[in-house]
């Protein structure tokens, strides 16, 4: 709503009369002039046209508001609703004053701003002076003309920066992470969180809508992969866009930014979302306005790496993991060794900056809502990672902002954790060297492995007639250019020059010992044991708590079938989008439909979940579907294994329940009756086989 503080004062007394009210008695209870208060209602018309309501005037009686009752009511609403300001807050004032002129580059009297926030003209004035700074870092300008009044001048690309800018810096930081632990919150809930409501003002609300309806009918994987933040600055900047096209305001042409961009792999997707957006809006949208929507999503930040994605261009790779090297160098000189030994620090740093140059480079913002948070928890970690801003302003010359510092924060930050609990739980691991070559060989390569294990290991030579059993109790492994096969001990076979494989099998034994504490290997095997017992009965109580069981129409579809399943499997649209497409990936491998025995068989290992599960559907009446492509089919089964290190465990259980679906006509009798207890209690029984059986063979 663009009344004014003093406007919407008046219609409040208005809406809330009977009768006719005097402009006289009007301006008294406002304690303003007859004058001003006749101004303010001047044009007032056109503002209220669009909600139902009109100024109606009596010379000499005075005047009124003339409308149906739920019109006024809900403009009363409305008008309550509008936040009030504070003109005494200055710097609340000078941010609201920065909205303001976002909200309409179009010529305005220093009075108008004055009314707005009830204060002098001169005071106006010199908040004009102090905001000069804020859009100069955007290359804008205040411009002031006598009789003329003021206007904002720059490009169109500055003064969308300068909105999502003001955006990212106003949004509550508090609301962010709230919609980034609440899945249920939708970004529109986000946007108009009453807290920070008036911010966008910013953003037209109709067309904030439609952009998400757009967005939520793209199934794409790659927006998938956008963190909330990113996918909502996406969002943001594409709202923005579409509201400035509506005003006919096209963004600069750039011919570098289109011969570079409309090549790009990603370049599909940003069409994509421009087509919908012209088929949604009724709208050209430019060749340039694409190649912006698409740097945005080349610039975002992405919850996960597709294991496909890589940095195209090798020599770009290259150039980046040099440069984290000098980063790490100049990060702390001490810690550098380490830290660049942690592969996942490296691989997060190198998926993290590929992003953040093309957001730096075409001065992208990005909201962070952790940055205080950050700066007061890890101050020292800031401080040194200012370091790090400075220096990538040096060798590429963009300006780093803070949001950017804070990631880069975290990264360091997390670094340094896992350097510290690999400290606490690392020893000196014991080692032995057997050569059958003469004192001279075992010398040679003890000295080589000294200098390339440092102080990771203390290490010893032997004769292979030295190797008494106390002598092996106190060593983790040898390392032998020799047969050693009726030894009992652990041994890493080499040969006697120690070549570059020799040595990485000899670093990868070093780092295995160095995370176990000093025991017998009795001890490590039976702890070992019991860890891959609790986890295998820990993987069973789970499938048995969560199996699923539905009851749908029996004329759904294979796609309806997936959607209505993965709905009750996963709360997060990313993970039913990886379940779904990881079965539609597994059924083109090989049809999982077996006709001959009455069921389907959907079965795939998927990072879209955590732990195995088993689910059931059949139809309402347990009679077969009707889809064509379950012809025959009076159940469905989806089995389903995450994707991570105990793949091997995982489908050995779910194997176990998949052969008895052909080995045990109970089974599969069971599930075409459609109880799901019974169902359950007979998955409990096989499992408790399965898990006696195993325990026999550990």
């Amino acid at each position: 709503m663009n009344f004014s503080q003093r406007l919407r004062q008046i219609l409040l007394i208005l809406l809330q009369e009977d009768q006719t009210i005097p402009v006289k008695k009007l301006a008294d209870e406002i304690k303003v002039s007859k004058r001003t208060v006749q101004r303010e209602l001047e044009y007032i018309d056109a503002s209220l046209k669009k909600y139902k309501v009109t100024l109606q005037t009596k010379t000499g009686i005075g005047i009124w508001l003339n409308g149906e009752e739920a019109d006024k009511r809900n403009l009363f609403s409305l008008l309550e609703e509008q936040d009030v300001i504070d003109s005494g807050d200055k710097e609340a004032r000078r941010k609201r004053l920065i909205l303001e002129i976002l909200k309409d580059r179009a010529p305005k009297k220093l009075y108008y701003y004055g009314n707005i926030f009830r204060v002098s003209e001169a005071t106006i004035s010199n908040d004009m002076e102090a905001i000069e700074d804020w859009f100069s870092q955007f290359d804008l300008k205040i411009i002031r003309k006598q009789g003329y009044g003021v206007t904002l001048e720059g490009s169109e690309k500055n003064y969308r920066l300068a909105v999502r800018r003001f955006i990212d810096k106003n949004m509550d930081s508090e609301i962010m992470k709230n919609f980034s632990d609440d899945k249920e919150w939708t970004i529109l809930d986000v946007m108009q969180d009453k807290k920070g409501k008036y911010i966008y003002n910013l953003i037209n609300n109709e067309v904030l809508k439609q952009v998400i309806t757009c967005f939520n009918s793209i199934r794409d994987k790659r927006l998938l992969r956008l963190t909330e933040n990113s996918y909502i600055g996406l969002i943001l900047h594409v709202t923005i866009a579409v509201n400035r096209i509506l005003q006919e305001e096209i963004i600069e042409t750039n011919k570098e930014l289109l011969e570079n961009l409309n090549k790009d792999e990603d370049y599909d997707l940003a069409l994509h979302i421009a087509n919908s957006l012209e088929e949604e809006f009724q709208i050209e949208i430019p060749d340039i306005e694409i190649a912006y929507i698409l740097l945005h999503i080349k610039g975002s930040k992405l919850q996960y790496i597709d294991e496909k994605m890589e940095i195209e261009n090798l020599t770009e790779r290259e150039k980046i993991l040099n440069f984290i090297n000098d980063m790490i160098d100049l990060y702390d000189e001490n810690l550098a060794y380490e830290l660049k030994q942690d592969e996942e620090f490296i691989a997060g740093l190198l998926a993290h900056l590929q992003p953040t140059f093309i957001r730096l480079k075409n001065h992208l913002t990005i909201s962070n809502p952790l940055l205080e948070e950050i700066k007061v928890t890890y101050p020292h970690i800031f401080k040194k990672c200012l370091k790090v801003g400075d220096l990538i302003t040096k060798r590429y010359g963009y300006r780093v902002p803070e949001e950017e510092i804070g990631f880069l924060t975290m990264h360091f930050g997390a670094a340094g954790v896992r350097l510290e609990n690999q400290k606490e739980s690392k020893r000196r691991v014991d080692i032995g060297i057997v050569c059958a070559s003469g004192i001279g060989i075992s010398r040679l390569m003890h000295t080589k492995l000294k200098r390339y294990l440092k102080e990771r290991a203390d290490i010893a030579t032997y004769g292979k007639g030295d190797l008494k059993p106390e002598v092996l109790k106190k060593l983790d492994f040898l390392i032998s250019s020799i047969n050693l096969e009726d030894m009992d001990a652990d041994i890493v076979r080499v040969s006697p020059l120690l070549a570059d494989a020799d040595l990485e099998q000899i670093e990868a034994k070093v780092g295995l010992y160095a995370g176990i504490p000093k025991s017998n290997r009795a001890e490590k095997d039976f702890s070992l044991q019991l860890e891959q017992v609790n986890f295998t009965a820990a993987q069973i109580k789970g499938i048995i708590k969560e199996f699923l069981f539905l009851k749908v129409s029996s004329f759904i579809t294979f796609e309806e079938l997936l959607v209505a399943v993965t709905e009750k499997l996963s709360p997060y649209n990313d993970r039913r989008f990886l379940i779904q497409e990881d079965i539609r990936r597994r059924e083109k491998i090989a049809s999982q439909i077996i006709p001959e025995y009455g069921f389907a068989l959907l079965h795939t290992r998927t990072k879209g979940v955590v732990k195995p599960s088993f689910s059931v559907c059949v139809t309402r009446e347990l009679t077969e579907f009707a889809d064509p492509f379950f012809k025959n089919i009076r159940a469905v089964i989806i089995m389903l294994i995450p994707e991570d290190s105990h793949t091997g465990e995982n489908s050995n259980i779910m194997g176990y329940l998949s052969s008895k679906l052909i080995e045990e006509d109970e089974f599969l009798n069971i599930i075409f009756l459609g109880d799901k207890e019974k169902i359950r209690n007979y998955i409990s029984r096989e499992l408790k086989k399965y898990f006696n059986q195993y325990l026999e063979q550990v």
